[in-house]
C-alpha cells in the first residue's frame, strides 16, 4: 500500500503547478483545462491505494469527498454555477466528516460526549469563522443562507479533525487536521475575496492552501489504513 499508485502524486503535483502557472500568466481560459485535472489524480491515487479496504464505510466517504470536491472545483469554473460549486463542497464537507469520524478508534458515544469541553477547545476556530461572517455579512445579499449552511459544514470538518487527537496514530492525525484547517484557510480566501475585498493574489493563495489540504488529508487517511491505532 505504501508505494502504490505513486505516479499518480507526480501527475497531482504537475496538475496544481500547471494551473498556478496559468493564474500567475492570467489566462483563465486555460484553467479550464488544468482545474480539473487538480483532484483527478488524487482520487485515482487514493482509489489505488484503498481498493483492498474499498468496501469500507472510510474509504467510500473519503473517495466521495473527493470526487465532489472535484465536480466543485469544474462548476466554480463558470460565475453562475458558483451556488452549485458550493453545494459540491458542501457535500464534500459532509463526507469528510465522517469519514473522520470513522478513521478513529472507539469514538465518543453521545452520551459521554464532554460538550463543554470541547466547546472551550473548538472555541479559537468558533471564534475565527463567526469574524470572518462578521466580515463578509454586509456583501452576502442572497448568499447568506447557503454560506452559513457551508460554513457550518467546514467548521464542523475542522472541528472533527481535531477531536481525532489521540485516537488515531500521530501522523495520521496531524496531516488530517492541518489538512483540515488549510481547506478552512483556503475557502477563508474566497470568502475575503469575493464578498469582502478583492486582491490579485486571492487565486494563487486559494488553490495553493487547496491542494496542499487535500494532499495532506488524503496522506493523513493513508497513514491510518496503514497503521491503524
Amino acid at each position: 500500500m505504501t508505494r502504490k499508485g505513486i505516479i499518480w502524486l507526480y501527475v497531482f503535483l504537475i496538475a496544481i503547478l500547471t494551473d498556478i502557472a496559468f493564474i500567475l500568466e492570467h489566462n483563465n481560459e486555460l484553467r479550464f483545462f488544468s482545474k480539473p485535472l487538480v483532484i483527478l489524480p488524487l482520487g485515482i491515487y487514493f482509489y489505488q491505494i484503498s481498493r483492498s479496504v474499498f468496501s469500507t464505510l472510510l474509504a467510500k466517504t473519503i473517495l466521495s469527498a473527493l470526487v465532489f470536491s472535484w465536480i466543485g472545483d469544474i462548476l466554480l469554473l463558470w460565475e453562475e454555477f458558483f451556488l452549485f460549486g458550493l453545494a459540491a463542497f458542501l457535500i464534500a464537507q459532509v463526507c469528510y466528516i465522517i469519514g473522520f469520524k470513522v478513521a478513529q478508534k472507539a469514538p465518543e458515544s453521545l452520551f459521554n460526549y464532554n460538550f463543554v469541553k470541547a466547546f472551550f477547545i473548538n472555541l479559537p476556530i468558533y471564534i475565527i469563522a463567526a469574524y470572518l461572517y462578521y466580515l463578509i455579512n454586509p456583501n452576502l445579499g442572497g448568499y447568506k443562507i447557503p454560506v452559513i449552511v457551508y460554513t457550518i459544514a467546514i467548521v464542523s470538518m475542522v472541528t472533527t479533525a481535531r477531536e481525532r487527537f489521540g485516537k488515531s496514530n500521530s501522523a495520521s492525525f496531524w496531516q488530517v487536521f492541518i489538512g483540515a484547517s488549510l481547506f478552512f484557510i483556503s475557502d477563508g480566501l474566497i470568502a475575503i475575496n469575493r464578498f469582502y475585498v478583492s486582491f490579485p493574489e486571492a487565486d494563487v493563495l486559494v488553490m495553493g492552501t487547496y491542494a496542499i489540504a487535500q494532499l495532506l488529508i488524503v496522506m493523513g487517511i493513508r497513514a491510518h489504513l496503514i497503521q491503524p491505532q
